[in-house]
C-alpha cells in the first residue's frame, strides 16, 4: 500500500519471519493431527474454514465484541477531521471511523486491508485527551493500518488459536467413541499425545506472536511521532491512558482482554518485569524512552 509512512525494514523483517516460523509450525501440527486422527480432510476444512472466517470478518467481529459502530462525519465531525488530515499527510487511502461506548479509554484498528480497514476510539478514550494527544493516538493507530499490521496480527493468532479448537474437536470425538473400540489405553494415550503437542504449538506461537507484538507496537508510536511531528503529545496520551486504565475495574479489564493486541495500549494494570516479557504491548517506560529519542531527533523538547 502506498503511504508516506516511512518504510519500516525491521518491522517488515520480523513480520516476515515470525510468520514463517508460525507457518512451519502450523504445517507441523497439522500433519501430526493427520498423521494422529486419520482424518485429514476434516482437520484441513476446518481450519481453512475457521482462518477465511477470521481474515474475512476481523473488522465485525471486533467491532461487535468493543461494542463499537461506524459513525458518520455529522455525527463525529473532530474525529473525521483528524483522520482526513492524518491520511491526507500519509497519503494514504481513508479507513472508516467508529467508536465504542466504553469508558475504558482506549484506540484500535482493525481490518483485513486499508481498503476494509476501521479505526475505533472509545468515549472514554475522547473524553479523555486533549486534541493534540488524540492526534497522536489516530497516527499509531493509522501507522497499523499503513502497515498491514492487522492482517498480519489476525493470520498469526489464529495459527494459536486453531491449535485449541482442533483439539478439543480430537478430545470431544474421542471422548463420545471415536476410538472406544482400540481399548482405553490406546485412547488415553492418542489424547495425551495430541494434547502434548497442541501445548507445545501453542507456547512456541504464544512467545512469538508476543514477541512480534511488543516490536510492533514500538513501530506505531515511532511512526505515528514522525507523522505528526509531536512525539512529546503521544508520550502524554500514553501517560495519561495508562494512569486512568489502572483505575478501570478489574471485571471491565478481563472483558477487553481478548483484544489486547489490537489496542493503543493494553487493558491490564503495569505488571511484573516477567508479566511485560509475555505482554502484547512494550512496558510504559520503553514506549517513552523511544519517544524521548525521537523528540530529540527532531530537536523538539520532550
Amino acid at each position: 500500500m502506498r503511504s508516506r509512512f516511512q518504510p519500516d525494514r525491521q518491522l517488515t523483517a520480523r513480520m516476515l519471519v515470525t510468520l514463517f516460523l508460525l507457518g512451519l509450525l502450523y504445517v507441523a501440527f497439522m500433519a501430526a493431527l493427520i498423521a494422529l486422527l486419520k482424518s485429514w480432510i476434516l482437520v484441513v476444512v476446518i481450519a481453512a474454514g475457521l482462518l477465511a472466517a477470521q481474515y474475512w470478518f476481523s473488522d465485525r467481529i471486533a467491532l461487535y465484541a468493543m461494542h463499537g459502530r461506524i459513525v458518520t462525519r455529522e455525527e463525529q465531525p473532530e474525529l473525521h477531521g483528524f483522520i482526513d488530515r492524518l491520511c491526507a499527510t500519509a497519503d494514504m487511502p481513508r479507513p472508516r471511523v467508529a467508536v465504542s461506548e466504553m469508558d475504558m479509554p482506549n484506540a484500535f484498528a482493525t481490518g483485513r486491508n486499508a481498503d476494509h480497514a476501521v479505526v475505533c476510539v472509545t468515549t472514554g478514550l475522547l473524553r479523555r485527551l486533549e486534541p493534540a494527544e488524540l492526534e497522536g493516538v489516530l497516527a499509531h493507530e493509522l501507522s497499523h493500518v499503513a502497515h498491514r499490521d492487522v492482517a498480519v496480527i489476525t493470520i498469526a493468532s489464529f495459527l494459536g488459536v486453531i491449535a485449541g479448537l482442533i483439539v478439543r474437536f480430537a478430545f470431544y470425538s474421542q471422548l463420545f467413541g471415536g476410538r472406544g473400540r482400540r481399548g482405553d489405553q490406546n485412547t488415553f494415550v492418542l489424547l495425551m499425545t495430541v494434547m502434548a503437542v497442541s501445548a507445545l504449538v501453542y507456547a512456541i506461537s504464544f512467545v512469538l506472536i508476543r514477541a512480534l507484538s511488543r516490536y510492533r507496537e514500538l513501530a506505531a508510536d515511532r511512526a505515528g511521532a514522525m507523522l505528526t511531528g509531536r512525539p512529546s503529545a503521544l508520550a502524554s496520551a500514553l501517560i495519561k491512558l495508562n494512569g486512568d486504565i489502572a483505575r478501570i475495574p478489574t471485571r471491565d479489564l478481563r472483558a477487553a482482554q481478548a483484544f489486547n493486541a489490537f489496542f493503543f495500549t493494553p487493558a491490564r494494570r503495569p505488571g511484573t518485569t516477567v508479566s511485560n516479557l509475555f505482554s502484547t504491548h512494550p512496558s510504559l517506560e520503553r514506549r517513552l524512552d523511544q519517544l524521548s529519542k525521537i523528540s530529540a531527533q527532531l530537536g523538539k523538547p520532550a
